[in-house]
């Protein structure tokens, strides 16, 4: 399986979903955004939103990495998390990775028909 990241097209949203290590792959795809001095980085204009999914905020990877280009790039990298554990969805019960993304439905499915690509990694069975 192989998973690039279209760079034809500056203007793309990119929507990242992923539940605990599925977060690697999004990895290379922001540090080519913003934090490689690469021609995809200099064109990119649009948002990077990564939506990750873990038990706790101590098993949060790259975090370091997500908060500094969150702090750099406020207008095009938009970070947020479900923290099974830790955090509770509009229903009172566990906060799932499918319960965060459908906080930001509206917005989702906009970007979707604008023409934004989504990538989902992780565990099949935790997938939204």
């Amino acid at each position: 399986k192989v998973m690039l990241m279209p760079e034809e097209d500056p203007t793309t949203d990119y929507i990242m979903v992923a539940t605990g290590t599925g977060i690697a792959p999004y990895r290379g795809f922001i540090r080519r955004l913003f934090a490689e001095d690469t021609p995809a980085a200099a064109a990119y204009k649009c948002e990077a939103s990564p939506f990750l999914g873990v038990a706790n905020s101590d098993a949060l990877l790259y975090d370091d990495e997500f908060q500094d280009a969150k702090k750099k790039f406020p207008e095009n990298f938009r970070l947020d998390y479900a923290l099974s554990r830790e955090q509770e969805n509009k229903n009172g019960g566990k906060m799932y990775i499918q319960d965060k993304v459908e906080e930001y439905a509206d917005e989702v499915f906009e970007k979707l028909e604008n023409g934004a690509h989504i990538y989902f990694c992780g565990l099949k069975g935790m997938m939204p």
